[in-house]
């Protein structure tokens, strides 16, 4: 259903915003591209909860089935300005986390203007390097001393610093950038948000999509908790939180976009999780593993993972928290959080310092997972629960049990 010519759009939305500088509690930059995103279509409504929770909706599309919410973080472990101490010496604090090796001798972008556009009016980022620890503490997290390479009299407090790790760029089949955690999941939704409101303007039937931007993932789910006390999730919403997840042996990028049916904190809705699985294995033709009567020598094109995805938590586990339906689809990750070689580094096993670099994901999974976010649009029909399935073995095999009386 996507042309060539829509792959690359794709394509090149994540590029863009996986490029925007953000940070826990500042994220104004990606709302006001979000705005300005939204306001190109008129047919598309945005509302703001007292969060700043970002929620989009097609107007005039409620039907009798629940709502179904594309939910992804538009924040990413980044600094944020505490104090200006000297003309090129800043405090800064991390929202996010990050091994303490990574950051000695780190270089960074400081971007003035915390409320700035993406538009080409938009500083120049100032570069410095990281001097070690402020003596100030932080309350849940840590400040560092930045020294500039020079001064400048537009910096405030409050405003956002990044990792300095170059351009974002596909290469070699993958998406390389400053943020793939989580404006490359955000990208893919509004991918698939866009070509199902197409559909749905062309007449045929979908269900009814929204989309949720959440604020402070980064620092503990705040803006996910903080959606779920407002309640600006209705009742009986399904939602589908979007992810960039740790890579790991089991769950290889380029393997396809992951069915994520946890996380180190919680299992997510049983059902909920069958249905996506279910639409994943539609497109693919196959189960995401085959069983040991199937044979596996001849992979589907379009490939996909069901995994637990154990090393991290997402906010799928506060949705269930709050009683909502929620799963997760994530996109495997690669130098997760910007940590190059993180095994070795965790191992204590790495031949060189450790050192920030671009996260990246597969460009095939990206596409996989716009795919799969279209298909859940279409049409999400609630797969069969587990006592369902226990049910039908029992009425059709229990006669079995006659044999021996």
């Amino acid at each position: 259903m996507v042309t060539p010519a829509e792959r690359q759009g794709h394509l090149d939305l994540a590029l863009q915003l996986t490029q925007i500088p953000t940070a826990a509690g500042r994220e104004s930059r990606v709302i006001r591209w979000l705005s300005d995103w939204v306001s190109a279509r008129p047919d598309l409504a945005l509302a703001k909860d007292g969060a700043g929770n970002l929620s989009v909706s097609i107007r005039g599309a409620e039907g009798a089935r629940p709502p179904v919410y594309l939910t992804a973080h538009m924040d990413h472990p980044a600094f944020v300005v505490e104090r200006l101490i000297a003309p090129t010496t800043l405090e800064l604090s991390f929202r996010g986390g990050v091994m303490d090796d990574y950051f000695k001798d780190a270089r960074v972008l400081l971007w003035p203007g915390t409320d700035q556009g993406h538009a080409a009016s938009e500083p120049s980022p100032i570069r410095g390097v990281l001097i070690g620890l402020s003596p100030t503490p932080g309350a849940y997290n840590k400040h560092y001393l930045c020294e500039l390479d020079a001064a400048h009299d537009d910096i405030a407090l409050g405003d956002v610093a990044t990792w300095d790790v170059g351009p974002g760029a596909v290469e070699e089949g993958l998406i390389k950038t400053v943020v793939c955690d989580d404006l490359a999941a955000l990208a893919a939704s509004l991918c698939a948000f866009d070509k199902v409101r197409q559909l749905r303007a062309a007449g045929e039937r979908t269900e009814d999509v929204r989309l949720l931007f959440t604020r402070a993932e980064e620092i503990g789910f705040i803006g996910a908790i903080a959606a779920c006390r407002q309640k600006t999730i209705p009742s009986g919403a399904r939602l589908i939180a979007l992810e960039n997840s740790r890579s790991f042996p089991d769950s290889p990028i380029g393997g396809g976009p992951i069915v994520r049916v946890g996380d180190r904190l919680s299992v997510f809705s049983p059902t909920l999780s069958a249905s996506v699985a279910q639409r994943a294995e539609e497109i693919a033709g196959a189960p995401a593993t085959p069983s040991a009567q199937q044979k596996a020598d001849a992979a589907p094109k379009w490939r996909w993972q069901r995994k637990l995805m154990a090393g991290g938590a997402c906010e799928a586990t506060v949705f269930c928290a709050y009683g909502h339906d929620a799963t997760c689809v994530c996109l495997p990750l690669g130098n997760y959080h910007n940590m190059a070689d993180l095994d070795a580094v965790q191992a204590g096993t790495n031949s060189s310092p450790p050192r920030i670099d671009r996260e990246f994901v597969s460009v095939a999974d990206y596409h996989g997972l716009v795919d799969l976010l279209i298909a859940c649009g279409q049409n999400l029909p609630q797969a069969p629960s587990t006592m369902d399935r226990i049910d039908k073995l029992w009425n059709e095999r229990r006669d079995v049990l006659d044999e021996i009386r």
